[in-house]
């Protein structure tokens, strides 16, 4: 009797001690997972951008989930790699984090020969939040009125159209090089520090035309502040009805647009990441936020760090084989 009144104790001390030791492992996700001082959400552009609205839209949401405050900054400059830089050299914890255009990131390691981090080791994707197709602008100046005019007009005048992009190497000046391409007509590739400027050199008559996603270019859009002609994406934008899709139209390019995603630090552990990507995710999804983004023209596009990871892997091959092919350099 008193053996087995023994064996059953120490069976108790074992199970106890194993439950510590698997508690004791738990530890330092669970606490990963938690946040202990103010967030910051960098934006390597201008005020007024995609990214910029983006970010500002997410802020207050995300301060409530994870239960600091959240601080929006811009870095600008540098193709998008002075923000990322910030990022790439923070602490490896989940409180900074980099929103923007991950086209760019796509782009930048066959425009710059030497980044000062590393894509693939020094940022972690945490997730897609939105596509939002581009929109396809001009100058109300210009005397083409729909988009078979404008690619007749730019085949035929005198000089080659201004097309204004927000940077060189960017998404946007890709796009529009495949256009010119397909219209049989270079054009002037004037870059600017991000869509916001190029949209407002349009606005002003200073250029012809730009590319740039609809969250940003709707508005002056639907104002008739400049002329749509056409979008990107599978289908017709709401707001514009009459404006035909580049598929509908058989121009290249048909799935361009702006990719926003969110990157932290590359040794974030999984936990902080797919605690974000939760919190992100369920953001998104808030019935206000979605139907802000819907009125702005953009899809929500959040499956996660593996599925971004994919995706940009991907997108790097083929812009580095555009940007090879075109010669594309940076002054």
């Amino acid at each position: 009797m008193r053996e087995t009144i023994e064996m059953k104790r120490r069976d108790l001390l074992r199970t106890s001690l194993a439950a510590s030791a698997l508690t004791a492992l738990a530890a330092p996700a669970v606490r990963a997972q938690n946040f202990d001082r103010p967030l910051r959400i960098i934006v390597p552009n201008a005020p007024g951008g995609t990214s910029d609205i983006l970010a500002r839209l997410i802020a207050q949401e995300l301060g409530r989930a994870v239960g600091q405050s959240v601080v929006v900054e811009n870095r600008a400059g540098a193709g998008g790699n002075i923000g990322a830089d910030v990022v790439a050299k923070s602490q490896p914890d989940g409180h900074t984090l980099l929103l923007m255009d991950v086209t760019t990131i796509a782009t930048n390691p066959a425009l710059f020969p030497r980044l000062p981090f590393d894509n693939a080791k020094d940022l972690a994707p945490v997730t897609m939040l939105i596509y939002a197709p581009y929109i396809l602008g001009v100058a109300n100046a210009l005397p083409a009125q729909d988009a078979r005019a404008l690619a007749a007009h730019a085949k035929s005048a005198p000089r080659p159209l201004n097309a204004g992009n927000s940077g060189v190497g960017t998404a946007s000046h890709l796009t529009l090089i495949e256009l010119a391409d397909a219209w049989g007509r270079e054009m002037t590739h004037v870059p600017y520090r991000g869509g916001a400027p190029a949209l407002t050199a349009v606005v002003s008559g200073e250029a012809d035309l730009t590319i740039a996603g609809a969250t940003q270019a709707q508005p002056y859009a639907v104002n008739n502040q400049m002329r749509a002609v056409a979008v990107t994406g599978q289908h017709r934008l709401a707001s514009l009805p009459n404006v035909p899709t580049f598929r509908e139209l058989g121009w290249p390019a048909v799935d361009a647009g702006t990719w926003q995603g969110i990157m932290v630090q590359g040794n974030t552990p999984r936990p902080v990441i797919e605690r974000l990507h939760k919190e992100l995710q369920a953001i998104v999804a808030m019935p206000a936020i979605a139907a802000r983004l819907k009125d702005l023209g953009a899809e929500p596009r959040t499956e996660g760090p593996d599925a971004f990871r994919n995706w940009l892997t991907e997108t790097t091959d083929t812009y580095t084989r555009l940007i090879r092919a075109n010669n594309v350099r940076l002054d």
